[in-house]
């Protein structure tokens, strides 16, 4: 042996399954997709879908869903019928339609719909 040998570590050869070498090959040949969704946005567009259902159904709305302003609540607010929407301090929300009297139809973050006072509001 030489004096190289005499200090050399053996380390053993770790093993990789062939499957595994052919699919790790794939997937750096393939260009990766930018655009690509993960999964819980794909939950979240199905959960926006159904609480847009729940909307148009409950309010009768059959009007195109298009955002007129944005607001912020002004104080936190909590829902005494179920077609009002609970409200949190701070919180963004969308003005989807602005009906008769000192209410809103708005939108919040998570997708839900409801009424609002104008009062509860503040716009920038």
């Amino acid at each position: 042996r030489g004096k190289d040998d005499k200090y050399k570590v053996w380390m053993p050869k770790l093993r990789v399954a062939k499957e595994y070498k052919d699919k790790r090959k794939s997937i750096d040949d393939v260009e990766r997709n930018i655009f690509k969704f993960k999964k819980s946005s794909e939950e979240k567009s199905k959960k926006m879908d159904k609480e847009e259902k729940f909307f148009r159904e409950t309010f009768m709305y059959h009007k195109e869903i298009r955002v007129l302003a944005t607001a912020t609540a002004a104080r936190s607010v909590r829902s005494q019928r179920h077609a009002d929407l609970p409200l949190t301090a701070g919180e963004r929300l969308d003005v989807i339609d602005a009906v008769q009297g000192h209410a809103v139809i708005c939108r919040n973050a998570q997708g839900r719909y409801g009424y609002v006072l104008v009062e509860h509001l503040n716009f920038r």
